[in-house]
């Protein structure tokens, strides 16, 4: 048997990226020799297995047949007698159907290099429509490669958006479209997986509440970029973490709670992302006039953010209103007081003595409304 490396891994190492993951693909093999050899088996739709070592993923060669719609829709063949052309063949993109020798020498036959210098994102054959993911995986790579000058192809997004016409989107379950998306947010310009989308015609399906801005951009003729998803765009400056670039996102549709819960709900959202969000899109605009509000109400925005509780994800939550101020002031390098003085406030609340109020004979309630008091008492002399 013939073993190759392949995929992410040699697309990457000609790129001069750091590689973090090697994927293998084993020819002429049949899954009881590879357990012979002390492979364990992992895949559940085909023959996938972990070297015994490197716990490296290694995959029989195979070929795949479309049976039905949507991704899982497909027949797979894992067969000694499949090439190593055949199992590129099936691969998304030209940039991931390249392979490599244990020599180093790189096998290409459907020009993935080419594309690489050229900076293009293409597709390998017409079989790429026979599964929706890999529109998702290319607006994806997009905004991983977009600094860089990568495009996408002309005939691509052609394809995609017949696949988008042919209903291939609705099969997408909510799972994999989130799983994409906050692989997308982590990238360099997150934005590009939505302008992606939108060419194709995809973004109406996928998301719904971030298609009126492309729509109202371009009624209005603003071409920029950060015209459409600025909020987005300042998060990517201040933090490369998925949940405070989510949460700038949706401060960018002006969605309200109600909107927002039905948009966690359709995606199957993780709490953590849905509560900074949610904190962020209800809170934010006091955030930003703080410097006016009663101390009460600045107690008030601190206990309904959890900032005594929970201060990591207090922090996460000034980093989106500073994104989204930065946004509606067109300043991607602004400053926010605003963030230190509610620091300073949630500080000296903080600092309150709870132990002297256990000491004057209060009890129950008026323990916690003399609290209250006292919290209030401090914020107010930090304001004056």
């Amino acid at each position: 048997m013939d073993i190759y490396l392949v995929g992410g891994a040699v697309r990457d190492k000609r790129l001069g990226l750091p590689v973090s993951e090697h994927d293998w693909v084993v020819i002429g093999a049949t899954p009881e020799e590879m357990l012979k050899q002390g492979y364990k088996p992992v895949g559940k739709d085909f023959p996938v297995f972990l070297h015994p070592d490197s716990k490296d993923e290694y995959a029989l060669a195979r070929t795949e047949r479309k049976t039905g719609p949507g991704y899982t829709g497909f027949e797979t063949c894992a067969d000694p007698d499949i090439t190593l052309e055949q199992d590129l063949l099936r691969r998304d993109l030209t940039i991931n159907a390249m392979a490599e020798t244990p020599e180093g020498e790189l096998i290409d036959p459907y020009g993935g290099q080419e594309d690489l210098e050229n900076g293009v994102l293409r597709h390998v054959s017409p079989a790429f429509s026979e599964d929706p993911v890999r529109i998702l995986r290319v607006a994806r790579f997009a905004a991983r490669f977009t600094h860089w000058g990568f495009r996408v192809a002309h005939e691509t997004n052609a394809l995609m958006r017949h696949m988008v016409a042919a209903g291939e989107v609705d099969h997408l379950v909510p799972e994999r479209v989130w799983a994409e998306l906050v692989k997308a947010l982590a990238e360099k310009t997150p934005e590009r997986f939505f302008d992606v989308l939108y060419g194709c015609g995809a973004l109406a399906i996928l998301f719904p509440e971030i298609e009126p801005l492309y729509i109202a951009a371009g009624q209005v003729g603003h071409e920029r970029e950060d015209d459409r998803l600025p909020a987005l765009q300042a998060a990517v400056r201040l933090s490369d973490d998925p949940a405070i670039r989510f949460a700038a996102l949706l401060c960018d549709t002006g969605l309200d709670a109600p909107a927002l819960d039905r948009l966690c709900e359709r995606l199957r959202v993780p709490n953590a992302y849905r509560e900074l969000a949610r904190h962020a899109i209800r809170h934010r605009v006091r955030v930003h006039t703080i410097v006016g509000l009663p101390a009460s109400e600045v107690l008030d925005l601190l206990a309904a953010v959890d900032a005594f509780r929970r201060p990591d994800r207090f922090e996460d939550f000034l980093q989106v209103c500073r994104a989204d101020a930065m946004a509606q002031q067109r300043d991607l390098d602004g400053r926010y007081p605003q963030a230190e003085l509610l620091r300073q406030c949630c500080a000296a609340a903080r600092a309150v003595d709870t132990g002297v109020l256990a000491g004057t004979g209060l009890a129950g309630p008026a323990i916690g409304q003399a609290l209250r008091e006292q919290r209030i008492a401090a914020i107010e002399q930090l304001l004056e």
